[in-house]
């Protein structure tokens, strides 16, 4: 859905992934300070019964840890440094990502459970179904709804309202729009697979 947005964006932050070559940071170095900015967030939002601004602290490294994926990406891109290992290793380590925070949202008791594992399941199928079509030859870029950026823009957005108003209410409707966005997101990949497929030979 933001996937316009997103080349736009990338191509603004080549100055900064030129700074982190500079500084000597590798396309995996980022990717691992990305999951390690993910785990803090989880531990912060489940800190947010001691303060509601840990939902603050929460937000920013999650934000920062989503900046580290999109900048590991450029990075390589930049300077060639693309490799399928590293491909493989940044899609593992955001679905860590997107697991141990939402796994913390619903531990902290921040949303209902059944929602916060349905949001969960959507997060992972996502995924799946990209990594899936396009290993039968199927692009999948800009198809669906809410892509990890979207839902971690989604989450940010309800994790910040959160830490001013009715911190439950928020989140449990922020997640209850992710369960809903990514479980729909999973069908569209779905159906978009199915008609490709039927049109092969």
């Amino acid at each position: 859905m933001l996937t316009k947005l997103k080349k736009k964006v990338q191509a603004m932050l080549t100055t900064e992934a030129k700074a982190a070559h500079k500084i000597g940071l590798t396309p995996n170095k980022l990717s691992a300070t990305g999951i390690v900015l993910a785990f803090l967030s989880a531990l912060a939002y489940t800190a947010w019964q001691t303060h509601t601004l840990y939902l603050l602290l929460a937000t920013v490294l999650l934000l920062l840890s989503g900046f580290c994926d999109a900048l590991d990406g450029i990075l390589a891109r930049l300077y060639h440094e693309t490799t399928a290992f590293g491909g493989f290793l940044d899609s593992l380590l955001d679905r860590y990502a997107d697991a141990v925070v939402y796994a913390s949202i619903i531990v902290s008791g921040l949303c209902n459970p059944v929602w916060g594992l349905t949001a969960l399941i959507g997060s992972l199928l996502v995924s799946y179904t990209r990594t899936r079509a396009e290993a039968a030859g199927i692009k999948m870029e800009s198809i669906g709804l809410v892509e990890r950026a979207e839902r971690i823009i989604i989450l940010a957005t309800a994790s910040t309202t959160a830490a001013f108003w009715q911190p439950k209410a928020a989140m449990n409707a922020g997640i209850i729009l992710l369960a809903i966005l990514s479980n729909l997101t999973v069908l569209q990949r779905s159906l978009h697979v199915y008609r490709k497929l039927k049109k092969k030979p």
